[in-house]
């Protein structure tokens, strides 16, 4: 039996984290399909606007070599997303580890037959932290140009 892997994320400012979790999802499962969270769902549920396009994160995602296909998360709800993929492993990141919703992630699939297995953020980059320096650049930058007129 084939196992089929699901990693959901924003994938925005593609950077070395999202490239780990990739990697190490492929190495639990035959088939790993990379989520990519729809622009709609990443502005309603996290408050972000993404940088990058989903039609260019998308396809960001699908050349990456660990990556056998993208899907366009259209909703939040996991479950949902199971009903269409099918898939035997879910991975997140551990920051959902031990939460409330990490817990109920886990007894809904479990109730499924599915995996939920957590990977480490890369502490050295975020797609957060990449924003918060853009915004900080963007302010100097600003600064600059204000001091200059």
């Amino acid at each position: 039996m084939t196992c089929i892997g699901y990693a959901p994320g924003a994938f925005d400012l593609f950077h070395i984290g999202h490239l780990n979790l990739l990697r190490r999802a492929r190495e639990h499962c035959d088939y790993l399909i990379a989520g990519v969270v729809a622009d709609e769902v990443l502005m309603t549920h996290k408050g972000v606007v993404p940088v990058i396009p989903l039609v260019e994160r998308l396809e960001i995602v699908r050349n990456v070599r660990f990556v056998d296909a993208a899907y366009v998360a259209t909703t939040n709800n996991k479950v949902e997303i199971w009903k269409s993929l099918k898939f035997n492993i879910l991975f997140k990141g551990n920051d959902w580890q031990g939460t409330e919703r990490g817990t109920r992630l886990e007894q809904d699939f479990a109730a499924l037959g599915v995996d939920v297995i957590y990977f480490p953020y890369t502490p050295s980059t975020s797609s957060s932290a990449l924003r918060k320096a853009l915004r900080s650049i963007d302010l100097i930058a600003t600064r600059r140009v204000l001091h200059a007129g």
